[in-house]
């Protein structure tokens, strides 16, 4: 009997480093039938399971391990504890700041050592080590207990030892003479004064914490900031609705709403769940969502996202999607996933800092013996092996790549760009060819008066306009269309004897004119005519270029010709340059004619096209591109795109299509524009380059600075300070990702 597969997420409260995060996972990956991954940089725990465990079983596990976790459907408390968690290292960071100033100054600069200078610094420096540093001493003891060792080890015994150190000299080595003066010197070998009393190290105990309190403090910030615009969008959700039922307005609490409901959407409301306009017009601000700034203008027909504002009109909404079925739900569900998640390059970090640790213990072991071996002097051995601990922390190394992937991936929802998986940024650098479909990608998908063809003597705009008052009584595509185009025109009026023809076209009295709109060869039947040369020159051109075809005929005279097409998205052209510049081939697909494709190719610059296709064969296209040795993107929207979203290296739909061509995609553009396709490939390529950076120095930094330190070219303050900069170095990097920009904003 197979076990139901679940999955869920937990917030796990007192993690410090990436080791903590690794130690959290293998506990949790201990239970039988579990597959856990812990990220640092969001705190969070994602868990697939079988329906054997429950949520406190995950829970006690990691309470195990020696951290706390709270459940999703406590939202509030995980908040709390996360501000809570950023108070303590506030306070525990200004109290350490105060006291260590005085201490640093005291031991750094001679000229300031008065007699029994040296035991003020040691009152300073011991609330400092016993109270600043505690967090990092109490998650060593956990560590400790559970035969392990983090970053927080290497802090508590970088403090502790300095410390200890220093108050052996000060109290039985002789340090603590009234006349004692202290002496530095950037080298570890120079800072003994032979014959005199040991140095005195209680400025590094009181600095030490100061320092990682900073960063911590830092990346604290960094993390909330850069998850707080998903936060502000899923706050934006309101907690009642207005249903109409029965014929009256009935305010309900949004849990109760169900799909196929009727709900009001008065003036500068939210709007309360995705679903589609039945009656009113307004427009509908969607920046949260899309990151446009301007309205869209909705009416009847039209689809709207809950949370976004009603701005200037009562409308009438049927739901169409609620709870965990909206939109917003589905992007905060695949945002999480995305930065939850661990991209490949991630894992090999994982790996490494797991066995860094105890790495570095040894090598400052091996530094204390050999310098001890070899100069025989226990202060300078004790100092270079202090200055590998303190030098060695892995912040940075642990920071690169999840603090980039959050901010990154914050950054893209805020403009619309939803990142499935961290997977997505390895495979965006290589992407070097786009296929692109046509209808709902390049185009708008929406039909619109291409031209207006009359007979002889007539006016088109009479024609256009003649034709819009039939048609504003129908609901098919094509007549919105139509009614549409001639709005700008003459305001459509009332008409009578109004007939609908399904599939064929309709009729109507207007004026003492008998009006006949439709299939062309439906209304030569009608009024029992042959098509006039114009008429059929008309045809011809529009059965050439693709176009859907209207006739128009009043009191058994053939008045006119109406042509219609799919309209190509303003924006599209730019993108396929953009896409072109940044090295990337586009092609285009459609199961059009190879005439109709190639004259919307033509409108947006591309010449590349495979036109005449079957939804089965889009498959065989990416395929075939990829056997060529092209790393190819997908571009659709529809059910029939689905399968080549899957099949292509990287799927890209867009919003406003079906949901199975979203789930099969890598990316998802909440904004239907295609320049939005080009920002997801520039941004998940710029974050990609951010996380190398981040990498690049940390792995640097920790190889050129273990050597010095080990050799004495570094004391232990300094190391401290230099260990601190590597993690605030990639926070800053990271967070540029914040200033990010669309390439919409930019000048044509």
């Amino acid at each position: 009997m197979s076990v139901e597969l679940q999955e869920i997420d937990l917030a796990v409260i007192g993690m410090t480093c990436t080791s903590c995060a690794q130690r959290v996972q293998t506990k949790l990956n201990q239970l039988p039938g579990v597959a856990a991954s812990v990220n640092y940089a969001t705190e969070s725990a994602h868990i697939d399971f079988t329906a054997q465990y429950q949520v406190a079983d995950f829970v006690k596990a990691i309470q195990e391990a020696g951290y706390d976790a709270i459940a999703p459907e406590f939202q509030s408390h995980v908040d709390e504890a996360i501000e809570n968690d950023g108070i303590r290292i506030r306070r525990h960071f200004w109290f350490s700041f105060a006291l260590a100033i005085p201490v640093v100054l005291l031991s750094m600069i001679p000229i300031l050592q008065f007699s029994g200078w040296q035991w003020l610094v040691f009152v300073l420096s011991t609330p400092v080590v016993f109270w600043g540093a505690w967090p990092f001493h109490r998650v060593a003891w956990l560590n400790l207990r559970h035969g392990t060792a983090n970053m927080d080890t290497l802090i508590s015994l970088g403090t502790f030892a300095a410390y200890f150190w220093s108050v052996w000299a000060l109290l039985l080595g002789g340090s603590g003479a009234l006349t004692y003066r202290a002496t530095h010197s950037l080298f570890v070998g120079a800072m003994a004064d032979m014959g005199q009393a040991p140095a005195l190290y209680f400025e590094v105990a009181a600095a030490l914490p100061v320092f990682v309190l900073a960063g911590r403090w830092f990346e604290s910030r960094a993390k909330r900031n850069s998850s707080s615009a998903m936060r502000a969008l899923l706050s934006l959700r309101i907690d009642r609705a207005t249903v109409w039922r029965d014929g009256i307005e009935v305010e309900v609490p949004l849990a109760e709403l169900i799909v196929s409901d009727i709900f009001v959407t008065k003036p500068g409301e939210r709007i309360a769940t995705d679903g589609e306009v039945i009656d009113g017009e307004s427009s509908v601000d969607e920046a949260l969502l899309t990151g446009e700034s301007v309205p869209v203008s909705v009416g009847p027909g039209s689809s709207v996202v809950g949370a976004t504002v009603n701005l200037d009109g009562r409308l009438l909404v049927r739901a169409t999607g609620v709870g965990e079925q909206t939109k917003l739900a589905q992007i905060a569900r695949l945002v999480a996933a995305a930065q939850s998640g661990k991209a490949p390059i991630q894992r090999l970090v994982d790996r490494v800092a797991a066995v860094f640790v105890p790495i570095v213990l040894g090598l400052a072991l091996l530094t204390l013996i050999s310098w001890l071996l070899v100069t025989g002097d226990a202060q300078a051995a004790f100092a270079a092996a202090v200055a590998v601990v303190i030098i060695a922390c892995p912040c940075a190394l642990g920071l690169a790549t999840p603090l980039a992937l959050l901010v990154g991936t914050g950054r893209g929802a805020q403009m619309g760009i939803v990142l499935r998986g961290p997977e997505t940024l390895e495979q965006s650098r290589r992407i070097d060819a786009m296929v692109l479909d046509k209808t709902g990608t390049i185009t708008t998908g929406v039909m619109a008066v291409q031209s207006v063809t009359v007979a002889p003597g007539r006016d088109g705009d009479a024609v256009l306009n003649l034709a819009a008052r039939v048609e504003s009584y129908s609901e098919h595509p094509l007549a919105q269309a139509i009614v549409l185009a001639a709005d700008a025109v003459v305001p459509v009026t009332e008409i009578s004897g109004f007939i609908s023809s399904p599939g064929r076209g309709a009729t109507a009295t207007i004026e003492e004119v008998l009006v006949r709109i439709g299939q062309p060869r439906w209304v030569l039947e009608q009024i029992n005519q042959a098509a006039a040369p114009w008429f059929d020159e008309a045809m011809r051109e529009a059965t050439t270029a693709g176009s859907a075809v209207v006739a128009i005929a009043g009191n058994d005279e053939l008045l006119g010709l109406i042509s219609l097409a799919d309209t190509v998205r303003p924006t599209s052209r730019r993108a396929v340059g953009e896409l072109n510049r940044i090295g990337i081939a586009v092609t285009m697909l459609s199961g059009d004619s190879i005439a109709v494709a190639a004259k919307v190719a033509s409108q947006v610059g591309i010449t590349d096209i495979v036109a005449d296709v079957q939804p089965a064969e889009k498959v065989a296209v990416i395929v075939a591109a990829q056997q060529a040795g092209k790393v190819v993107a997908m571009v659709g929207d529809g059910v029939n795109d689905a399968a080549a979203l899957v099949r292509a290296d990287l799927g890209i739909a867009m919003s406003t299509g079906s949901d199975v061509a979203i789930e099969a995609s890598d990316i998802t553009l909440v904004r239907n524009d295609l320049l939005a396709a080009v920002d997801a490939i520039r941004l998940s390529r710029r974050t990609l380059r951010i996380i190398k950076g981040n990498l690049f120095w940390a792995f640097a930094y920790n190889i050129a600075m273990i050597p010095l330190a080990a050799v004495g070219l570094l004391n232990p303050l300094l190391a401290g300070a230099a260990m601190a900069f590597s993690s605030v170095f990639v926070v800053a990097n990271s967070l540029r990702l914040r200033g990010f920009q669309s390439i919409s904003g930019k000048a044509s």
